[in-house]
């Protein structure tokens, strides 16, 4: 048994990382001025904020042509693979999932199973990571799809939109509530359920929603388990390694990262916001 292991450009797993583990990556896309950038290929994620900042329209996004699964799922049968696991992100935000089970459907000589993250961007990735890990252990592909359901339970994410107006931009707010919330600096909380994305609580100040998400990791981690956490932000890195290395200093057993939003799910976002996802170690 012979297992690739494949993601989506929205795990933001850094290019390094995933050619030391094999994993193969799959891009979505944004559209900005009439051109279309493959995320993690053809911009990176200072470059699209910097677009949006400065653009009048917001950009768009598209899933990846089924045909570059399938592409890839013929490649990676040639070279020898028998198994494939696509770990992507939520079938309730986008189509990507379900071009990948009918790609799967559409090669023979491989088996081809797709896995609903339900979520995106790192928490996404927490996935990805420990399957590639696995795979390169000699785990079965029963074994691993296990693990990734057992990961489910105890993973969260919560994230802080800083910019309303945003939000209101891409039609997820209305004028009215943009206009009020930024008067009384409204930061609403937001997290995934049943695979989309929705509010969690509106908090007044940016210091309190963050001061928020580390209470909601301390009620997880209290037992003294071992957790892996990251620190996910749009465009403002220096912020989150400053809250990252708060954070692991008061928390000994959590494994700390950083990590980003890029341009697919920042154009739901919008620069500025900050987000922490955690998941329990063995």
């Amino acid at each position: 048994m012979k297992i690739a292991i494949v993601t989506d450009s929205t795990s933001y797993i850094p290019q390094a990382m995933r050619e030391s583990l094999g994993i193969h990556m799959v891009p979505l896309s944004v559209i900005m001025g009439g051109e279309t950038y493959r995320e993690e290929i053809d911009v990176t994620y200072q470059e699209f904020y910097e677009v949006v900042r400065t653009s009048e329209q917001l950009p768009t996004t598209s899933q990846p042509p089924i045909g570059e699964f399938v592409q890839l799922f013929e490649n990676l049968r040639d070279q020898g693979y028998t198994h494939v696991i696509s770990i992507l992100l939520s079938s309730g935000i986008s189509g990507t999932y379900q071009s990948v089970v009918s790609a799967g459907d559409m090669v023979e000589g491989i088996e081809t199973v797709a896995f609903d993250s339900e979520i995106s961007c790192m928490p996404q990735g927490f996935y990805v990571l420990e399957a590639a890990e696995m795979a390169q252990n000699g785990q079965t592909a029963e074994i691993i799809l296990e693990k990734l359901k057992e990961m489910k339970k105890s993973l969260r994410a919560y994230f802080m939109v800083d910019d309303l107006s945003h939000l209101q931009r891409g039609g997820r707010l209305s004028s009215a509530q943009a206009f009020i919330g930024s008067l009384l600096q409204v930061k609403p909380l937001l997290h995934f359920q049943e695979k989309v994305i929705v509010p969690f609580e509106k908090i007044r100040t940016k210091k309190k929603a963050l001061k928020r998400i580390e209470e909601l990791l301390q009620n997880d981690i209290h037992t003294g388990e071992r957790f892996k956490a990251c620190i996910i932000h749009a465009n403002r890195e220096e912020e989150a390694v400053e809250w990252k290395n708060e954070l692991e200093a008061k928390y000994p057993n959590v494994e700390w990262m950083v990590s980003y939003f890029g341009p697919v799910i920042g154009t739901h976002l919008g620069e500025g916001s900050l987000g922490m996802s955690w998941v329990k170690a063995e």
